[in-house]
């Protein structure tokens, strides 16, 4: 005599409810696992303030770039004329910091 360990806890069922039964847990583990895709997106929305900043900021980066001294530099520095002034720097660097301190 044969027992059938498997659907202990279920009533008789038939071969095509369990195939039915076992589409629709595929089907919806499918919908879950989309769901879940759709859900798991990162998103990011910016105020009007950093908008208005970021525009302005693009503006400021605009007029402070002088693309004929960048030229002139590169080529300086790639015929090996450019020297650093390591007096005038290391005030530059002072400078800034002191301001830094000051704010």
């Amino acid at each position: 005599m044969a027992i059938n360990i498997n659907n202990l806890s279920t009533p008789n069922v038939t071969g095509q409810q369990r195939l039915e039964s076992t589409k629709q847990q595929a089907m919806d583990t499918a919908n879950n696992s989309t769901q879940s895709k759709q859900i798991n997106r990162d998103s990011l929305v910016l105020t009007p303030q950093a908008k208005q900043l970021s525009e302005l900021q693009k503006k400021s980066d605009a007029d402070h770039v002088d693309q004929k001294k960048i030229d002139a530099l590169k080529k300086a520095i790639a015929s090996g004329e450019y020297k650093v002034d390591a007096q005038k720097l290391m005030n530059n660097i002072l400078a800034h910091e002191f301001d830094l301190f000051e704010e």
